[in-house]
């Protein structure tokens, strides 16, 4: 790698996604925040001011961030010409804009590796899981082709509620024990709704049997992922079925996964399964990149493990940690998951996929 690093920028700056960005990328050894950009209500503003009382992160604004001025993340011609791409932390109320956005960026030759859901259904844009569906990054030049862009192009990460369950079932997958069912139910974290996020009297002594969109998301979301590379974009993977209830829980971080699964033929023994888990390792691993966790799926023995609090910062917050593996008397196995959901379901989820393309040349 290069000894002097990419020069970045983050669009939604300001908002908890951008700040996560800022936060986990401030020592990134190929990555330099060198332009922020959010809402015309920041704009002009040195980043520090900009952000006020809004900073939520647990650690200070970095010095090299916080007398950046802020750009209007619509001014697409202030951006610097040495920015190589950018990461999209946008939440606009309409998806509709954040899709124009990102691809009016795209079209001025700028990547986007995106962290909202906007285009995640784009037929040519890849919703990427590097462990997973590392081969997806195939569909970008088809994404320009289609659109007639010479450099840039939208990458997205997928919904932080399917990363706790998603890559444990892959490894059966593609270890040859294909999933004909899925019977999932989150206990999501408080952090997924943003800030200042769900009121505290409907968190408080609760739990709330309803995320909107989110069941939806779990549901289908899988199937992209697991798909194929076609010639006009991804074709979806039709083999598996997934029920998802989604929940939120008073958890200030990590989305933890109870899931139930149902076999198509050969059923694995409980052993088979750990020891598949236990062993998984993939491209980012193989091609050792800063933010991939060393061992991405950690199996804990523990019977009440894993657990929010104690579970969610393993390896970086990058890992999947799973346990209480058990036979189902329904379907054939069940076992409970749990994902970092602002680290590796969030900016964590997208710099790994950032690196994965970088060192796959497509960003320069």
């Amino acid at each position: 790698m290069p000894s002097e690093k990419i020069k970045i920028s983050i669009l939604g700056a300001t908002g908890v996604v951008g700040q996560n960005y800022i936060k986990l990328l401030q020592e990134h050894p190929w990555f330099k925040i060198t332009d922020v950009a959010a809402s015309h209500r920041s704009a002009g503003k040195p980043y520090e001011e900009a952000v006020k009382e809004k900073w939520q992160m647990s650690i200070e604004i970095p010095k090299e961030v916080k007398d950046l001025i802020v750009r209007d993340v619509q001014d697409f011609d202030s951006l610097k010409s040495n920015i190589s791409f950018v990461f999209s932390a946008m939440d606009l109320p309409q998806k509709e804009d954040t899709k124009t956005i990102e691809f009016k960026y795209a079209e001025k030759g700028i990547p986007v590796i995106s962290n909202s859901s906007a285009n995640r259904w784009t037929v040519d844009v890849p919703m990427i899981i590097p462990e997973i569906n590392y081969n997806h990054t195939e569909i970008i030049p088809i994404q320009q082709k289609n659109r007639g862009i010479s450099k840039g192009f939208v990458v997205v990460k997928p919904n932080c509620s399917i990363q706790s369950y998603i890559t444990p079932i892959y490894a059966l997958e593609v270890n040859g024990f294909k999933v004909e069912k899925l019977i999932v139910t989150t206990l999501q974290a408080v952090s997924g709704a943003g800030y200042p996020g769900v009121p505290s009297l409907d968190m408080l002594d609760n739990i709330v049997p309803y995320i909107g969109g989110e069941e939806e998301k779990s549901e289908k979301e899988p199937l992209k992922v697991l798909g194929k590379v076609g010639e006009k974009g991804i074709i979806n993977n039709d083999s598996i079925q997934i029920s998802a209830t989604c929940t939120r829980v008073p958890v200030t971080d990590g989305h933890t996964a109870c899931v139930n699964l149902k076999f198509k033929n050969k059923i694995p023994t409980k052993e088979e399964i750990i020891k598949i888990w236990k062993e998984f390792k993939s491209v980012p691993q193989e091609l050792d990149l800063p933010f991939a966790p060393k061992q991405p799926i950690i199996y804990l023995e523990n019977i009440d493990r894993p657990q929010p609090r104690k579970d969610r910062d393993n390896d970086k917050g990058m890992a999947v940690t799973v346990g209480r593996l058990r036979k189902d008397n329904v379907f054939d196995y069940k076992f409970v998951a749990l994902s970092h959901n602002t680290i590796r379901g969030a900016a964590g989820g997208a710099i790994l996929n950032a690196e994965l393309l970088k060192v796959k040349g497509f960003l320069k």
